[in-house]
């Protein structure tokens, strides 16, 4: 799992990706790059990432593609990323194709719904809340459960 502040060099990362694994005899190598897209009058998007967390989701991906013989690498921006430009990169390498198509699926759909990053549109320089694009997480934020460190009588 790799961090960036910005956006991401893609050819560069993935191209080192694919270095890295150069001799490690897999039969399928795909990609999966998220650009910014231009709506809504944004000009950027901006990243907050629990690192602890996320680290530990990416460690279990890892785990779950090493029972198939595969390997999930991943890249995602912290900071403001402008429009046209990546902020997040993914990759499964495994010798069978079928096994690579289903991971790659798996893993981008998992992390949207479940990777500790909240998301901000950048409108006039202003950093504005995604409410609708981020993650919620159980727990999170200061008031989201009063009960938190308090024992039950039950």
């Amino acid at each position: 799992m790799e961090l960036y502040r910005g956006p991401l060099d893609v050819k560069e990362i993935f191209g080192r990706w694919l270095d890295e694994e150069e001799g490690s005899n897999y039969g399928a190598y795909i990609p999966f790059v998220g650009t910014i897209r231009a709506e809504g009058g944004i000009e950027a998007l901006s990243f907050d990432i629990y690192e602890p967390i996320l680290r530990q989701w990416f460690d279990a991906w890892q785990a779950k593609a090493a029972e198939r013989g595969a390997k999930v690498k991943m890249a995602h921006s912290i900071g403001d990323v402008p429009v046209h430009t990546s902020s997040y990169i993914s990759a499964v390498f495994s010798p069978r194709r079928r096994v690579a198509l289903e991971l790659i699926d798996e893993f981008v759909e998992d992390f949207k719904a479940n990777a500790p990053i909240w998301k901000y549109d950048v409108i006039d320089g202003r950093r504005i809340y995604a409410e609708d694009r981020s993650t919620p997480m159980d727990g999170a934020g200061l008031l989201a459960d009063a009960k938190v460190g308090v024992k039950s009588e039950e």
